[in-house]
């Protein structure tokens, strides 16, 4: 699997959940307007209802745009050895000896991709505790509940 493989994946996948996200706004606008949801007393707020979530789904729209121009535009590099993780690096890391791979883009987290390699955000706390290290690097991330610990085995 090569970087290029795995972008034009997640764009993919990017661009289907932009079309449902637009299909379902135009159905909650169709809803929010609809002669049905105009109130009927002032207990009734179908309408309102209907256009708070025409406002969300909208945002959601606006979210995926953005998705999709950040991840269709992303500059794919190599990463050596001795380079330190950051946005495209392929990161594969060592807990408790199971390995996994994970690929750092600026949308689309938790996505699982061709080859089990699961999308991470530089938002996320996995992709925030990544970021600038490097191969040999342990790391400890905390989180609710829990700390996670392991080892960054390579980097490309």
């Amino acid at each position: 699997m090569t970087k290029e493989t795995l972008r034009a994946e997640l764009l993919a996948a990017l661009e289907a959940a932009l079309v449902t996200a637009r299909a379902a706004h135009a159905t909650a606008i169709e809803g929010a307007t609809h002669p049905e949801a105009k109130a009927e007393n002032d207990k009734d707020t179908r309408g309102l209802e209907q256009s708070y979530l025409a406002r969300g789904v909208a945002q959601r729209v606006a979210d995926l745009e953005a998705a999709v121009h950040d991840v269709g535009r992303l500059v794919l590099r190599a990463f050596s050895r001795t380079d330190p993780v950051a946005l495209t690096a392929l990161v594969t890391i060592d807990e408790d000896g199971e390995t996994e791979t994970l690929f750092i883009a600026p949308a689309g987290g938790g996505t699982m991709l061709s080859g089990g390699v699961q999308v991470v955000t530089t938002s996320s706390p996995l992709g925030r505790a990544l970021l600038g290290k490097r191969v040999d690097d342990d790391v400890e991330l905390k989180l609710p509940g829990k700390t996670r610990e392991f080892s960054i085995t390579e980097i490309r």
